[in-house]
């Protein structure tokens, strides 16, 4: 099992930055890839990033066309953590962010694919 727990959410106003924190514990993360998602009020849940946990051509990150640039997935292992720095934030990246992690090093865009969820943190921003 591994537990995720999201932090870093807040109100910003628009052209503004956040940094989203995902704390894991339970087995060892590093075997892990990570992947953050976002779900508006309304809408389903959809891709944003994904990082892998081996470096590989196929395995960079990936990104969502509409965070592309603006958003930067990273992790730090020895702290068992994975972020997501946003910049330039816009009103319509407003959602409830969660962090997912699943065993394969691929980017998958799926929720379905992920096995593990965090509870989510709120993102608001204000136009």
């Amino acid at each position: 099992q591994v537990q995720l727990v999201e932090s870093g959410g807040g109100l910003v106003q628009a052209g503004g930055s956040l940094r989203l924190s995902c704390a894991a514990s339970g087995r060892t993360f590093s075997r892990y890839g990570a992947g953050w998602f976002r779900q508006a009020p309304g809408k389903e849940r959809e891709f944003v990033a994904h990082i892998s946990y081996i470096t590989l051509p196929s395995t960079t990150p990936y990104y969502a066309g509409s965070v592309k640039g603006r958003f930067t997935i990273s992790r730090d292992d020895a702290k068992n953590t994975v972020y997501l720095q946003m910049n330039s934030l816009k009103p319509e990246d407003t959602a409830v962010y969660y962090c997912a992690a699943k065993t394969s090093p691929f980017f998958i865009t799926a929720p379905s694919e992920y096995h593990y969820w965090g509870q989510g943190t709120q993102v608001t921003i204000s136009s």
